[in-house]
């Protein structure tokens, strides 16, 4: 199972931190831990690529799956803004898939 938690700071996403595999189907038609892999890697590459943040990553994919992410505190400004945009976007698609797939993924959001 996938255990994921968003961590907040104030009314912001400050990182979040993913653990474990789906198991949801055979090693490469897993369509939870694709899921799950794909928004979480594109949330990382939006904050490093197009905001331009210096995110702080951590991951493991051979000893159980890992990935931790912590996103610096940056006051209100454009990157800002759009930090919370991807941030809020990837919270909101962990939320969805954790609905849809409750066997599967434990989604936790720490304030």
């Amino acid at each position: 199972m996938i255990q994921a938690t968003i961590h907040h700071y104030r009314d912001h996403v400050s990182g979040f931190t993913i653990t474990g595999h789906a198991d949801a189907g055979e090693y490469g038609q897993d369509i939870v831990c694709s899921a799950v892999s794909v928004l979480s890697i594109t949330t990382v590459n939006g904050l490093q690529e197009v905001v331009g943040l210096d995110v702080s990553v951590d991951s493991d994919d051979k000893n159980g799956g890992y990935l931790s992410v912590e996103i610096p505190v940056i006051a209100n400004s454009k990157k800002g803004l759009q930090a919370d945009a991807i941030l809020k976007t990837f919270e909101n698609g962990m939320a969805d898939i954790a609905s849809s797939y409750s066997d599967y993924i434990k989604l936790k959001v720490a304030n």
